[in-house]
């Protein structure tokens, strides 16, 4: 295992999202059309931008109807939206526009406050839901906001929207710390870490104690290679909940890859005793005790593992190299066979197989074909290419077996 956070077994420990509803992310974002800058979007953007608001304030709402809507059920909806608008001295005191078939956007203004404001969105609400007989999904955001110009409110009710979209149609959501938290996620998962630390950085500034913020800014800043600052991100969450097995889990991953194993253990171990049924702490844990060599006290955890994720191959090749080291070849040659099965182009788990083999005196030509692949896939290991040689040594009768040697 390599100690970077790409590695495809180990990575950062991160929610989906800071609620404790059930909640499931949606298909589709529209946070993105704030990175995509589609047509409907800069249309909406410019005439938001040039239209004449008295004093300065307005709400911005994004609604999604339902997709169990019909075609004259949209059309429908538009003529809503229209009267709801007539409504308001023609048209003077907002604007809207479609965004796709089911989504529409909406500005007004020209309320006496913001309960009055939300009033008059309730009301449109009702409207909708009663007439199409089918469910929204509503964001909201407002301005002014912090120090946000109009065009990012507008961008504010698209992320708003996305975090209502966890709880599904029926929900509304004004915009906040945890939506910049969802927003922050969805580039993260697009890789675009940077753009993703300033929507954590920004959602801080309005939720400063939210551990999944400071959690994921550390995250972003540990996937960059900024690692102090991901460890010093750790350390702060830490300061919020001690008990967090996310950020114990993500601080001993970066004191590990700091090269600071005794302080990784330490925070491994402090998770561990948390929670004993977690595949990552586990996984890690056994592993950096697996390279301490001691292989007694890593060995439960690398069981656990690989109770808690059967499709864990590292799990199962590191508790084989274990064996090896112990002069147990039978059950290394268990362990390596679930590895290999699970990740065939693992050298390290077609040399320690080749090897338990060869301890055994059995199967050495499929051995020998194991102990080959092994060579091709990392031919600068020269631990792989001594088991070769081993394995051949063996076939030709030449390998004497002493209990008492330690395994290449």
């Amino acid at each position: 295992m390599t100690p970077r956070f790409a590695s495809r077994e180990f990575h950062f420990l991160k929610p989906d999202s800071d609620t404790s509803t059930p909640i499931q992310a949606p298909d589709t974002y529209f946070s993105d059309l704030v990175h995509q800058k589609t047509a409907a979007f800069t249309g909406f953007e410019q005439r938001l931008l040039s239209v004449d608001i008295p004093k300065e304030a307005f709400v911005c709402a994004v609604i999604q109807i339902a997709d169990t809507a019909s075609e004259d059920t949209l059309d429908k909806a538009r003529d809503i939206f229209e009267s709801w608008f007539r409504s308001m001295s023609d048209n003077q005191r907002g604007i809207w526009e479609t965004l796709d078939n089911r989504t529409f956007v909406l500005v007004f203004w020209d309320y006496d406050n913001q309960k009055k404001a939300m009033d008059l969105l309730e009301s449109l609400k009702t409207n909708i839901t009663q007439a199409l007989k089918t469910d929204l999904l509503v964001g909201v955001a407002r301005f002014p906001f912090q120090k946000c110009s109009r065009a990012e409110v507008f961008g504010n009710a698209l992320k708003a929207i996305d975090h209502a979209a966890f709880f599904g149609f029926g929900h509304v959501q004004h915009f906040d710390g945890i939506s910049l938290n969802i927003s922050g996620d969805r580039l993260y998962q697009l890789g675009q870490y940077d753009a993703a630390i300033q929507e954590y950085e920004k959602g801080l500034t309005l939720a400063p104690k939210d551990i999944n913020l400071i959690n994921s800014l550390g995250v972003c800043y540990g996937v960059s290679g900024d690692l102090e600052k991901a460890k010093a991100c750790f350390e702060a969450a830490l300061d919020t909940n001690p008990k967090e097995i996310m950020v114990l889990y993500n601080l001993g991953l970066t004191c590990q890859v700091l090269e600071d194993t005794d302080k990784a253990v330490f925070f491994l171990r402090k998770a561990h005793g948390i929670d004993d049924c977690i595949f990552e702490v586990e996984l890690l844990l056994g592993h950096l005790l697996f390279q301490a060599k001691k292989w007694d006290a890593a060995l439960p955890h690398l069981e656990t593992a690989s109770q808690v994720n059967a499709k864990s191959s590292l799990a199962f090749r590191i508790m084989g190299e274990i064996f090896l080291e112990q002069q147990e070849p039978d059950p290394a040659e268990a362990a390596f066979n679930t590895a290999v099965k699970l990740n065939p182009l693992d050298p390290a788990a077609l040399s320690g197989y080749a090897l338990a083999m060869t301890m055994k005196k059995r199967n050495l030509k499929i051995a020998l074909t194991f102990a080959e692949k092994s060579v091709v896939l990392a031919p600068e290991n020269e631990k792989f290419q001594d088991r070769l040689n081993r394995v051949q040594q063996a076939l030709h009768g030449n390998d004497v077996h002493d209990p008492s040697q330690k395994p290449a």
